[in-house]
């Protein structure tokens, strides 16, 4: 197999995995995802959600000006990790930035602390943030956002179990 080859079969091959993670997530995809009668319909659905997953083999890569970089992920669509635990995606990094996608699922950790700023974004899902010098842990829901300052003792006291919570981090050092 060419490497090109290669290289747009496990392309399609990501785009299937997210495409299922997210039906599985969201309730109302996944009876979409039943209701689909063949093929080309699955493909169309997929598509209405940003997937690409209609290319057969040696169909090759998607055109333009040459090979098209590869889509950026779709921050919703990720497979739960298993009960306990957390799975870390790092969607961009650049000297004293990082960014990245953290799906939690049932998740309880230590304490921790970073030289850093770091913000978090529950883009998912729920959890408990406590911090060292706060009383009770905060109770953060989807859309909700904290900024924790470089030094700032703090540790997840729980998140939501299957299909867990998806945060979105960013951290930085001045």
């Amino acid at each position: 197999m060419a490497e090109e080859d290669l290289q747009c079969f496990l392309a399609k091959v990501e785009q299937l995995n997210a495409f299922v993670a997210l039906s599985r997530s969201d309730a109302g995809l996944g009876e979409a995802l039943r209701n689909c009668a063949d093929h080309h319909s699955v493909v169309g659905l997929a598509r209405q959600h940003g997937f690409e997953i209609g290319r057969r083999w040696g169909e090759g890569c998607p055109s333009g000006e040459g090979r098209r970089e590869p889509e950026a992920p779709n921050l919703l669509a990720s497979p739960c990790p298993e009960e306990g635990q957390e799975r870390t995606e790092r969607l961009l990094e650049a000297p004293g930035l990082l960014l990245e996608r953290i799906h939690s699922c049932a998740y309880s950790g230590g304490w921790q602390e970073q030289p850093g700023s770091e913000w978090v974004m529950v883009l998912s899902g729920s959890a408990q943030l406590q911090f060292a010098d706060e009383a009770s842990p905060r109770q953060l829901r989807e859309g909700d956002t904290v900024l924790i300052a470089p030094g700032r003792r703090h540790r997840v006291v729980a998140t939501d179990p299957a299909p867990g919570t998806l945060w979105l981090t960013l951290t930085w050092t001045p």
